[in-house]
C-alpha cells in the first residue's frame, strides 16, 4: 500500500474508532469517551501503523505484542479498535457496560484482548515491566510492550518505580504512550501541557523520550513510532499533546466531560460533526515474526496458566514432582522465613516456570537461596513494593509463576496492586516475613499485623500460616501447585520443628497436635503463638487441665471439619493470634463456628506494640503460654 493510500486508510479508521467511542458510550448512558477520543489517533497509528505485531485469532499467541490500557476508563478505544480490526462484531460495541457483556467499565480478562485487569490508575506500566522482562530474560522473545498512560495517573509513584526499573533492567522493548491531554477528572492536571516535565522526568529515570507537539496528528504519531524504532538501547516514552474529547467540538477540551456519555441529541450533534463514516473498512494488523524459540512449548504453559477456568481454591496449576522434601530435626531451632527459601531453591527443578522477586530484603527474607541457586530466575526489585507485585502480574499473565517476598508490613501498600492481581486472575504468591510483635526490637513500623485481614479480603486468595520449618516447606510447595493468588506468612524468630519430616499440610487443613478424651477447652493458634499453646499446654497439664491444640496453619480456606468437631466435643475455644483481632486467625474462626453453639475468646495484638525482646512483647499483648494459660483458667472459671 503507498503511503497516500495508508494515510487515507488511517483517517478512515480513526474516524471510525470516534464513532464506535462516541456511540456504544452514549447507548450505555455511561463511560469515559472524552478520555477515548483524546488517544484515538495515538493508538489508530499503533494498531494499523504497520507498528503493533498480534495474532488477532489467537491472543495468547506468545510472540504477540502486548498493549497496556493503564489508562482503564479508556476502555472504549480499546474495544473499539478491535471492532475495527473486525476481531469482534460492531453489534457487541453496543452491549459496552451491560451486565454480562465482556465490555466492561473497565478492562478485564472476560474481553481476551484485555492484557490484564486495569483502571486503577498507575498500575500498567509495572504490568509492562514484566511482560518486557519475560520476553527479555526469560522466553527471550522478541515481542515489544506499549503501555498507554494517562497524564493525570503520571501523579502516581508507582509509575516512577517502574520507570526506574525498567531502566535498571534495560528493558528497550517497552514504550510508554503518554496521552497529555491537560484535563483529568476535576479540571487541569499538575503538569497541563507542559510536555518538557514529562521529559525531563523519564530522562532522569533512564528512558529515550519522543515528544508529540500534536498528538491528534496521525502523521506526527506515525513519525513518533518510526523514530521509537532507533532507540534500541532503552525503554522509550512517547510523550503526546493530546486534546480531551478530540472530534467533537462542543466537548473538545472542555472541562466538565470526564465519564460522561452524550444524550441522544448531543451523539447526532456529535456524529454530524464527524462526517461519512465508512462502517465497513477494517483495518489490518500485521503478525509477529516467527522465531527460534520452542513457540508450541510456550504457547502450552500459558493456555495451561492464563487460558483456562477461573482459579478455584485447591486447584493444582502443576505437580512440583515432589521436590520439597524436607530434612530436619524435631526440635531443631529454624524460622520459617529460612525453610522458605530453601524451600524455593528445590522447587525450581520441578518447576522451571517458578521466578522469585524480593524488594532488597532478599537476605531477610531468605529468597537469597534462591537467587544464589538461580541468578537467572531472581529479579532484584528494590524497594518497591508496589511495583514488584505489578510485575509479577506481568510474568504470571506470561505464563510464569512468581513468587514474591518482602517484609509482611511492607506488603500493605501494595494491596491495591494484589486485589487488581485478582481481577486479573494473576497466578501469584506472596510471602511476607517479620511478621507479628514476635520480630521484637525493630519495633511497631516493621512489624506486619494487619497482613492476615489484608489477604483474606481477596477473592479466592489462600491464606498460610507454617509454624516450623517442616510445614513452612510443604506450604510453598502448595502454594506453587496452587493455581491461583496465595499468601504465606513467615517468621522472623527460630522456632522449634515440631512435625516429622514426612508430614503432608494440604491447603484447607489443620493440624490436632495435642488432644484426649479429657479435654475441656480448644486453643486454635499459627505460627509463634501456636508454639506458645503448647508451652501453655503443658503448663495447664501440670495444673490436671487437659485442653486440645489446633495448628491453624490454613487460615483461607479452614478446616471447619476439625473446627467444628473441637466445638462439638470442648464448647469452648480460644483463639491466638500475632496480629491484629480485626481479620485476622480469630475471626476466621469464629465466623465458622458462628453457628456451632461454642463460646469463643480471642487472644489477639490488642495493645500498639514498642520495641522490646519477642518474649516481652509477646506477655505485654497477652498472647504469651502465660496469657494463653490465664485465659483458659479464666474461661473454666466462668
Amino acid at each position: 500500500m503507498s503511503e497516500k493510500s495508508q494515510a487515507k486508510e488511517l483517517r478512515e479508521l480513526v474516524r471510525l474508532v470516534r464513532y464506535f467511542i462516541l456511540r456504544s458510550t452514549a447507548l450505555a448512558g455511561s463511560g469515559h469517551p472524552t478520555s477515548s477520543l483524546s488517544a484515538a489517533e495515538l493508538l489508530t497509528v499503533l494498531y494499523f501503523g504497520g507498528h503493533l505485531k498480534y495474532h488477532l485469532e489467537d491472543p495468547t499467541h506468545p510472540n504477540n505484542d502486548r498493549v497496556i490500557f493503564s489508562k482503564g476508563h479508556a476502555a472504549p478505544l480499546l474495544y473499539s479498535l478491535y471492532a475495527a480490526a473486525g476481531a469482534i462484531k460492531e453489534e457487541e460495541l453496543w452491549t459496552l457496560r451491560k451486565f454480562g457483556s465482556r465490555l466492561e467499565g473497565h478492562p478485564t480478562p472476560a474481553f481476551p484482548y484485555a492484557e490484564a485487569a486495569t483502571g486503577s490508575l498507575g498500575q500498567g506500566l509495572s504490568i509492562g515491566v514484566g511482560f518486557a522482562l519475560n520476553a527479555k530474560y526469560l522466553d527471550k522473545l522478541p515481542y515489544h510492550t506499549y503501555v498507554l498512560l494517562g497524564d493525570g495517573e503520571m501523579m502516581e509513584g508507582s509509575n516512577w518505580e517502574a520507570a526506574q526499573i525498567a531502566s535498571h533492567y534495560n528493558l528497550s522493548n517497552l514504550t510508554a504512550l503518554v496521552d497529555v491531554s491537560r484535563l483529568e477528572q476535576t479540571g487541569e492536571s499538575v503538569s497541563g501541557w507542559h510536555l518538557d516535565v514529562f521529559e525531563r522526568k523519564f530522562a532522569a529515570f533512564g528512558w529515550g523520550t519522543i515528544k508529540v507537539l500534536n498528538g491528534n496528528s496521525l502523521e506526527a504519531v506515525g513519525e513518533a513510532f518510526k523514530k521509537r524504532l532507533g532507540v534500541k538501547d532503552r525503554p522509550v516514552a512517547i510523550i503526546a499533546k493530546t486534546r480531551k474529547g478530540k472530534g467533537v467540538s462542543f466537548i473538545e477540551n472542555k472541562d466538565g466531560w470526564h465519564g460522561k456519555a452524550l444524550s441522544p441529541m448531543e451523539l447526532d450533534r456529535a456524529l454530524a460533526e464527524l462526517g461519512e463514516i465508512d462502517r465497513n473498512i477494517r483495518g489490518g494488523i500485521l503478525k509477529p515474526e516467527a522465531v527460534a524459540a520452542d513457540l508450541k512449548n510456550i504457547s502450552d504453559k500459558l493456555s495451561k496458566y492464563i487460558n483456562g477456568p477461573e482459579p478455584k481454591q485447591g486447584r493444582a496449576a502443576v505437580p512440583t514432582g515432589g521436590a520439597v522434601r524436607p530434612d530436619y530435626k524435631k526440635g531443631e531451632q529454624v524460622a520459617t522465613r529460612k525453610a522458605y527459601g530453601r524451600a524455593l531453591a528445590k522447587l525450581e527443578k520441578g518447576m522451571p516456570e517458578l521466578v522469585v522477586l524480593d524488594a532488597g530484603t532478599e537476605n531477610s527474607t531468605f529468597a537469597e537461596i534462591f537467587e544464589q541457586k538461580h541468578p537467572d530466575k531472581f529479579f532484584e526489585m528494590f524497594i518497591a513494593e508496589q511495583n514488584m507485585i505489578g510485575a509479577a502480574n506481568g510474568l504470571a499473565l506470561r505464563g510464569k509463576i512468581p513468587f514474591v517476598s518482602t517484609f509482611a508490613a511492607f506488603l500493605t501498600r501494595a494491596h491495591d496492586q494484589i486485589r487488581m492481581g485478582r481481577y486479573s486472575n494473576a497466578n501469584i504468591k506472596i510471602v511476607g516475613s517479620h511478621a507479628g510483635v514476635s520480630i521484637g526490637e525493630d519495633g511497631i513500623s516493621q512489624m506486619g499485623l494487619e497482613d492476615l485481614s489484608l489477604m483474606r479480603s481477596v477473592p479466592d486468595m489462600v491464606v498460610l500460616y507454617p509454624s516450623d520449618a517442616v510445614a513452612a516447606e510443604k506450604l510453598v510447595e502448595k502454594a506453587a501447585e496452587h493455581r491461583g493468588m496465595v499468601y504465606v506468612r513467615t517468621t522472623r524468630m527460630a522456632t522449634p520443628v515440631i512435625y516429622d519430616n514426612a508430614e503432608t499440610f494440604p491447603i484447607g487443613g489443620a493440624k490436632v497436635v495435642k488432644k484426649s478424651p479429657l479435654d475441656k477447652l480448644t486453643i486454635v493458634a499459627a505460627g509463634v503463638t501456636l508454639h506458645e499453646a503448647l508451652k501453655a499446654y503443658q503448663d495447664l497439664k501440670k495444673k490436671d487441665i487437659h485442653v486440645r491444640v489446633i495448628d491453624l496453619y490454613s487460615i483461607k480456606p479452614l478446616d471447619e471439619k476439625t473446627l467444628l468437631q473441637a466445638a462439638k466435643d470442648t464448647k469452648t475455644i480460644i483463639t491466638v493470634e500475632d496480629h491484629y483481632p480485626e481479620g485476622g486467625l480469630g475471626e476466621a474462626v469464629r465466623s465458622a463456628l458462628v453457628n456451632a453453639g461454642a463460646k469463643v475468646h480471642s487472644l489477639a495484638v490488642r495493645k500498639l506494640p514498642k520495641s522490646g525482646t519477642p518474649s516481652e512483647l509477646l506477655d505485654y499483648e497477652g498472647i504469651s503460654a502465660a496469657g494463653i494459660v490465664a485465659k483458659v483458667e479464666e474461661s473454666l472459671a466462668l
